[in-house]
């Protein structure tokens, strides 16, 4: 029989940010297999549906006036424009998730990060993944090669910026090896959160 511990009485989210390509969503979906008791947030965005997205399982995928008009009803606990697309994370569906007394884990870029930091003093823990040197990650955003030149030196003059925005997140994890990065960011979790992976 599999054992698990209980979470932490304090819900928080549990905020993962990184420049593209810095690896973030890959330890993201570790997390989540070695700690079943963290939820998921699903970004809403206006971006079109990559290969077999579905909406409701990657994101909620918006058109630009459902986006805009759920700004204007306040909908958001945070929301930003990410290379042209809006991304945006229900205010409603977290607090919903809070209510149980959950922790919520977030994939979100460093503006949305900030902008729960706001809203959620108290419930918010930032963890920055950076890359080792801006060397290495335009490396990766070549090896992937779903990017043109012009969109990677775009996205290496914003990783320039949010690097520097890292530096005041709660944690940073440097990701140079894989495994090594994911296991500082596993004993972030079980020492500074109080929460604990699955038992085998």
């Amino acid at each position: 029989m599999v054992k698990t511990h209980s979470l932490q009485s304090i819900a928080y989210l549990l905020v993962i940010s990184a420049p593209s390509g810095g690896g973030k969503t890959t330890l993201c979906q570790r997390l989540l297999q070695d700690f079943p008791n963290l939820t998921l947030s699903i970004s809403s965005t206006t971006r079109p549906p990559r290969g077999v997205e579905k909406n409701g399982i990657e994101y909620f995928f918006l058109t630009h006036d459902e986006f805009e008009k759920q700004i204007q009803a306040q909908q958001f606990a945070e929301w930003a424009v990410v290379y042209g697309n809006y991304y945006g994370t229900s205010k409603r569906i977290l607090e919903e998730i809070l209510e149980k007394q959950q922790s919520v884990l977030l994939d979100i870029d460093v503006q949305g990060a900030k902008q729960l930091k706001v809203n959620f003093p108290s419930q918010c823990y930032r963890i920055f993944i950076a890359p080792p040197n801006l060397l290495e990650l335009e490396k990766r955003l070549r090896n992937r090669g779903t990017d043109t030149e012009e969109s990677i030196q775009r996205r290496l003059n914003q990783a320039k910026l949010e690097m520097q925005e890292g530096m005041n997140f709660d944690s940073v994890v440097i990701n140079d090896r894989f495994e090594a990065a994911y296991q500082e960011l596993k004993s972030i979790l079980e020492t500074k959160l109080s929460l604990f992976p699955r038992q085998k």
